[in-house]
């Protein structure tokens, strides 16, 4: 029998975090994951991926709320809570430390969402065709013709 390195444990924990980031995960449920006491996990998790559990998922919703802030229009707010946060100011303040700038100063940076969307072409389509009707089929038959 193959020993299963200790590393792909832990991937198990990392691919939780990544996957779930905005549901309320803990250090023990990426412990859980992994089948490691949260002590053991911990200690083993920093050593592999040189931070430790609960920082590199704090850094998974960091990253997806800066993804937003570039594409939404959404407010700090809603961002904060999409990405499975729950306090304004330590998002605000997690933020800054990682990016450097607030989240509003960094969403200034950016253009607007609104020049990056998209009507599919078949909308466009349906809209763009007259409404009306000229062709002479589409009238009702006249007594002229039924006799």
């Amino acid at each position: 029998m193959v020993a299963v390195p200790p590393v792909r444990h832990l991937t198990k924990a990392k691919d939780l975090a990544d996957a779930r980031y905005v549901e309320p995960i803990t250090v023990d449920d990426m412990a859980r994951a992994a089948g490691l006491s949260r002590a053991h996990f911990s200690r083993e998790f920093r050593r592999a991926f040189g931070e430790s559990p609960h920082q590199y998922l704090l850094t998974r919703r960091l990253e997806r709320a800066a993804a937003m802030l570039r594409s939404t229009d959404r407010s700090v707010a809603d961002i904060c809570m999409l990405v499975g946060l729950e306090s304004v100011g330590s998002f605000t303040s997690s933020f800054t430390r990682t990016f450097g700038e607030s989240p509003t100063a960094y969403r200034r940076r950016y253009p607007d969402p609104m020049v990056y969307a998209r009507v599919p072409t078949c909308v466009l389509r349906a809209y763009s065709r007259p409404q009306r009707s000229t062709f002479g089929e589409d009238a009702a038959p006249t007594a002229d013709l039924a006799s």
